[in-house]
This record gives C-alpha cells, sequence and structure tokens, in this order.
C-alpha cells in the first residue's frame, strides 16, 4: 500500500485539488494530511477528503519536518510519498505504478524522486531554466557522486523500513530538510532519480520572492545543514 503524507498549513486555496488528484490513483492506497495548526479551512477540506487527519496541539510552531514525520507515524505503507499541498500528479496511474515498480524490481533502493515542473498555466521561462538545471544536478549527484539528492520536497517517495531506521526527517532543520533525507537516505542504500515521470507544483515561493533569492535561500540552507545539522533560516515563511 502507499501512503500519500501532505504536511499542510493554511493550504485551503490547493489541499482539495490534490486530494481528488490522488483519489484517481487506482490501487491501494491512503492520503494522510498532518497540520500544523492550520488557521483557515484547510482541516475542514482535510476531514472531507482525507483518509487520516493529525493536528499539532502544541503552541509553538511545527516545521515541515515535524509534520511529514507525525503524518509517518500514522502511515501503514509499505512505501511513503510525502507529497506537497500544491502538487499535482499528471497520469497518476503510470506514475504511480513506475515508482513502485522500481521500489520492487531492486531492493537496494531505498529513495525516488521524480523530475518537477511548474504548472504549465502559470510556468515562466526563469521557471524553465532553473528546473532545467535542478533536475541535472540531482542526477550528477546521485548518477556521478552517489550522493543521495532531490530537485525539493515536493515529491519524495521512501521505502518506510528504511524512513524508519533513519528515525525520519531531522527536526531541527527548519529548510533543506528534503535534501538531508536524501543525503541519509543514500548511505543505508540506493536513491534513484526517475526521469522518465515527473510532477507539477505553483512555485509560488519563487513566484513570490524571486528566483535568485530562493536559490540563495536552499543553497545556505543545505550547505549549513549538511555541514552543521542546522539551518541558516530561523523560521521558513509560509507563503500561499
Amino acid at each position: 500500500m502507499i501512503s500519500f503524507i501532505i504536511p499542510t498549513r493554511n493550504e485551503e486555496k490547493v489541499l482539495k485539488q490534490l486530494c481528488e488528484n490522488l483519489r484517481q490513483y487506482s490501487g491501494s492506497c491512503e492520503i494522510i494530511v498532518s497540520d500544523g495548526n492550520s488557521t483557515d479551512q484547510t482541516l475542514s477540506i482535510a476531514r472531507q477528503h482525507a483518509d487520516i487527519v493529525i493536528t499539532h496541539e502544541q503552541a509553538i510552531r511545527q516545521n515541515i519536518s515535524g509534520g511529514r514525520n507525525a503524518g509517518a507515524k500514522a502511515a501503514k505503507g509499505e512505501y511513503l510519498i510525502f507529497i506537497d499541498a500544491d502538487v499535482t500528479i499528471p497520469n497518476i496511474d503510470h506514475t504511480i505504478q513506475t515508482i513502485i515498480d522500481r521500489f520492487q524490481k531492486n531492493s537496494t533502493i531505498v529513495g525516488i524522486t521524480v523530475k518537477l515542473a511548474v504548472l504549465p498555466e502559470c510556468a515562466t521561462w526563469a521557471d524553465k531554466l532553473v528546473y532545467l538545471y535542478i533536475n541535472a544536478s540531482v542526477v550528477f549527484f546521485n548518477d556521478w557522486l552517489h550522493i543521495g539528492h532531490a530537485p525539493g520536497g515536493e515529491f519524495q517517495a521512501i521505502r518506510s523500513s528504511a524512513f524508519k531506521t533513519l528515525g525520519g526527517f531531522d527536526e531541527r532543520l527548519v529548510a533543506a530538510e528534503d535534501i538531508d533525507m536524501f543525503r541519509r537516505l543514500s548511505k543505508i542504500g540506493k536513491t534513484y532519480f526517475d526521469r522518465s515521470v515527473f510532477v507539477y507544483h505553483t512555485a509560488r515561493r519563487a513566484h513570490a520572492i524571486g528566483w535568485p533569492k530562493l536559490l540563495i535561500q536552499w543553497s545556505a540552507n543545505a550547505i549549513s545543514g549538511w555541514l552543521f545539522k542546522r539551518s541558516v533560516s530561523k523560521e521558513w515563511k509560509v507563503i500561499r
């Protein structure tokens, strides 16, 4: 079974669309929404469309690592797919079955990512150029350096047993926890970048603050997380 795990905070604009997209998958699955104190209609939407809804009860703000880990604790699937709320999976049966086949044919694979692209209706030339670079960099790290890498946390498929072995995402990291996860996964197995399938997302953060600033933030947090196990960013601003 597949467990789709969606970390949320004020995702009322996109959550229903994602859940409806995931319901198109014809295989065995569960949809888990792990909410970090949303103040809009996110929880109401989640309770209508998800199988399991996890809520963060503490006053302190939950980071995305904590949200993903909370969702994973409730998951029953052999494979965990962590997916951001603004993602769309085209041809979902083919995409998910391709990932399952990769896992089943090679028991050493512990984590899989796919190509990322921006939704065609809102994609800019800058988006296309940046993701050409990002997707190529994942190939370089995974295939040439054999260091686990991911284009982002928008869509990450992880073998449940490997996730438990690592103890989940590092909750000390405010950002770049997704890259850190795949780097650690590559120490206990193989991480695979599947270029035959892709998912869309909105690139809302890049469009709000600009690619130059975002790329600097990503790089600084990834390097700091790798070397010092802490993020440069004190908080990852919610952009909706």
